[in-house]
């Protein structure tokens, strides 16, 4: 022979010539000399046929049968039969009664480790791995990506990306729909958290973080993310903006993110080898009635298979190394995160910010400008929307009702209130008197309750909100709602109804046609 290939080259060249390829393919797919290539097949018993021959067809035969190679020279050699060479017959696999199920999980894509698993788990096979993996390795040829590999130190840095997660059935449609596949994994003993959801947002993205480290037990100081939208509004290698509810999450937790460059995977390649590992052998060609049973699955998988396994590139077991690493992981606050919605307000001229028909008072300076707002079931908070710094913090409130810092009350009248008052005082004297009586009395509030009484008077006119206002002055109830349930109360004149279909007439035009046909009866 020409030259010496290691175990894996020589499975190469072995597979590909059993599956018929011609030596100069083999050479263009693998690098090795055509004579080297030759040697090797003549030495495994693979018989070589003349070049342009038929290839193997799939599935490919049974071992026991007559395997050729085409040449490059157009010789043809002879036919050699493994029971013409009884010492080169390859000796019987423990595979071989799997042999059926084995090419039907090939033909879905699985690869070697995951029908071992399949084989294990279903069927009680007792042989090795080893044996599962060259009885595949006679069907097809798997050809690994090379990736780059930054190690980090323990506790230091997990990667984070979505995948396609498997197809599940839909309870409300009763169809099968595509899945989303979490996948969270610690970059110094490549432990993974695999988690499925229908679909994503960014509390969703950020809620999906959680539950993977109440899993690991504690968190790193370093995430590594894609440039997606739930984690991230504007990328940028040197200042990338964040969700602000994905950066509170992970500020909760003592997390720093760092996005990766655009259009660069390599740099997560932990967490994409992980999502590759998942669908090319847990997920691969399964379905499942339900998120849970898919999600109980993936669980059982990664405690029996995935954490037990001996690492490719640390040469060491995930499990092992997790539990070196876990001592360095950052402790769990005591509560969880307090999911809010967000969003932007202008601040209305009685210093207060409108959130679900509830108003909030905001530091004295802020009217006409934009705030940031946060809100949930029991707080609502107001923040600088360039320092993100607390301006206020609210306790809840019904709708129509107002919480308002004594703080946050003005000392001296602002010049569009003044402006508002004059308004009134033109529209109607008794109109003016009421708003001057609600700006006396209701302090940071007032200017709101005059813009609505300004209003009731451009809907109902002058006349009318006059009308009341001076009602209101004598019942000593002047204020807003006074004026809009007085208006609301007032009755209008009835109107008389018109006739509109001109075939509908009173009865006494017909009184002759009647007489008429009485006579004549």
């Amino acid at each position: 022979m020409s030259n010496v290939l290691d175990e894996t080259k020589q499975q190469q060249v072995l597979a590909l010539g059993r599956l018929g390829w011609s030596l100069r393919r083999i050479e263009a797919a693998t690098g090795v000399r055509r004579e080297t290539i030759s040697g090797y097949l003549k030495a495994a018993g693979v018989a070589v046929r003349r070049r342009g021959g038929r290839h193997a067809q799939w599935p490919p035969p049974n071992p026991a049968t007559t395997e050729v190679v085409s040449t490059d020279s157009g010789a043809t050699a002879p036919v050699l039969a493994a029971t013409d060479r009884p010492s080169r017959a390859p000796t019987s696999s423990a595979c071989e009664p799997y042999r059926e199920l084995i090419i039907d999980a090939v033909r879905r894509g699985r690869n070697a480790m995951a029908i071992w698993q399949d084989l294990v788990d279903l069927h009680g096979f007792d042989g090795r791995y080893a044996s599962v993996r060259r009885f595949v390795g006679r069907l097809r040829v798997a050809t690994p990506e090379p990736a780059g590999i930054i190690e980090t130190a323990p506790g230091e840095e997990a990667q984070v990306d979505y995948g396609e997660g498997p197809m599940v059935r839909d309870v409300t449609s009763g169809k099968y729909k595509r899945t989303r596949l979490f996948v969270l994994t610690l970059g110094y003993s490549r432990k993974s958290v695999r988690l499925l959801t229908w679909r994503s947002s960014s509390q969703r993205w950020a809620a999906l973080h959680e539950e993977a480290f109440r899993r690991l037990g504690g968190t790193p100081r370093i995430i590594i993310l894609d440039n997606l939208r739930e984690g991230v509004i504007a990328p940028d290698v040197y200042d990338a903006q964040l969700n602000p509810l994905y950066r509170d999450v992970l500020a909760h937790y003592g997390v720093v993110a760092l996005p990766c460059r655009v259009r660069d995977p390599d740099r997560k390649g932990k967490v994409e080898s992980g999502i590759g590992h998942t669908q090319r052998t847990p997920l691969k060609g399964l379905r499942f009635e339900t998120l849970e049973a898919a999600q109980t699955y993936l669980d059982q998988w990664e405690a029996r298979w995935a954490d037990t396994r001996i690492h490719g590139t640390t040469k060491r077991q995930v499990s092992v190394m997790f539990a070196e690493e876990r001592p360095s992981l950052q402790p769990l606050p005591l509560e969880p995160f307090r999911y809010y919605r967000h969003g932007t307000r202008v601040v209305h001229l009685d210093g207060c910010v409108e959130v679900e028909a509830a108003y909030y008072s905001v530091p004295p300076g802020w009217i006409g400008q934009q705030v940031a707002v946060q809100w949930d079931d029991l707080h609502v908070r107001v923040l600088d929307p360039k320092t993100q710094q607390l301006l206020r913090e609210h306790l809840r409130t019904r709708r129509g009702h107002h919480r308002v810092e004594e703080a946050d009350r003005p000392t001296r009248t602002p010049t569009k209130t003044l402006a508002l008052l004059d308004v009134a005082r033109k529209a109607g004297a008794s109109i003016g008197a009421v708003c001057d009586y609600i700006h006396r009395t209701e302090g940071v509030l007032a200017p709101r309750r005059i813009l609505g009484v300004l209003a009731l008077a451009r809907k109902h006119g002058p006349a009318l909100t006059e009308e009341a206002a001076h009602f209101a002055l004598e019942a000593g109830a002047p204020s807003y709602r006074f004026l809009r349930r007085y208006i609301e109360r007032v009755k209008l004149p009835a109107t008389a109804l018109k006739q509109i279909d001109p075939l509908i007439r009173q009865l006494t035009a017909y009184r002759a046609l009647i007489d008429q046909r009485a006579a004549a009866s």
